[in-house]
């Protein structure tokens, strides 16, 4: 799974879809992240099947991530949404599949249903891994709760735990757990939806390091392991986003960066479901 992915949240329009996917393969990019909530499958499927040859690369080339919908918890819709993003996405099979929510769409976050709907889910992961429709399975905004019950049950343990992560929010106890338990601790909302890009701690990192606040702000994560997938629909910013290697923070960039750990979210808060 590469470390670097390219996000697609909010990427609408197959026009838009396939100018962004070609822009990102032209420059390195190998792992495309979407999610059924997303409402943008078929148009990635799409741009992606015909723009592959154009770039002398197979399917087997790039890592396709996708998530199950929170109105879709539960062992019917689980089933019958998984089989769905294959066909909307038309890979053959999926790189990588998350539980996008540990609750469900419709339901109070307290709803005692929540636990046991997702463990149904699971169990329908767990089969379409062992089919072959999945090469990993994984989860998506699982707090350490919800992630210590899962492997307490689960035949297959996830592979990939995906989360809000940034030095404001750093999410250090579920860093430490995943490197525990040989989980791959993926970030999404790197810059903290753009509100981390005026920082003035990271001003003067990106200063003393000759980069742009975001690209340090994406070191940051890789410098601890932790991948990454960045989204733009400028090609500029696909590309400098993209130049994340051959130079690293410095233990004095990571202590200023690390200071800044308040426990914020920008984006959803999971720990109040049950």
């Amino acid at each position: 799974m590469p470390l670097l992915g390219m996000g697609t949240f909010r990427l609408q329009g197959a026009e838009l879809v396939s100018q962004c996917v070609d822009a990102a393969l032209a420059h390195g990019y190998r792992s495309f992240d979407t999610a059924a909530v997303y409402g943008n499958e078929a148009a990635i499927g799409q741009a992606l099947g015909a723009l592959l040859p154009h770039h002398s690369l197979a399917r087997s080339d790039v890592f396709l991530t996708t998530k199950l919908g929170p109105r879709d918890q539960g062992k019917v819709e689980a089933e019958a949404a998984c089989l769905r993003s294959l066909e909307q996405l038309a890979c053959g099979y999926l790189d990588l599949y998350l539980i996008h929510w540990p609750g469900t769409q419709g339901k109070p976050q307290g709803d005692k249903g929540n636990r046991e709907r997702r463990w149904e889910s699971w169990r329908v992961l767990e089969q379409m891994y062992h089919a072959g429709h999945l090469r990993a399975i994984g989860v998506s905004n699982y707090t350490l709760g919800h992630l210590q019950e899962l492997l307490a049950h689960c035949q297959v343990p996830p592979a990939v735990l995906q989360v809000e992560c940034h030095p404001e929010l750093p999410q250090r106890e579920l860093w430490d757990f995943c490197q525990q338990h040989g989980i791959h601790l993926q970030a999404y909302a790197s810059l903290g939806c753009g509100q981390l890009l005026g920082r003035a701690e990271v001003g003067r990192v990106a200063e003393r390091q000759g980069r742009t606040p975001a690209q340090v702000l994406l070191r940051w994560a890789l410098h601890q392991g932790v991948g990454v997938i960045p989204k733009s629909v400028n090609p500029t910013r696909l590309a400098e986003n993209a130049q994340l290697w051959g130079w690293d923070l410095s233990p004095e960039d990571m202590a200023e960066l690390g200071a800044m750990d308040c426990s914020r979210h920008y984006c959803w808060d999971p720990s109040g479901v049950t």
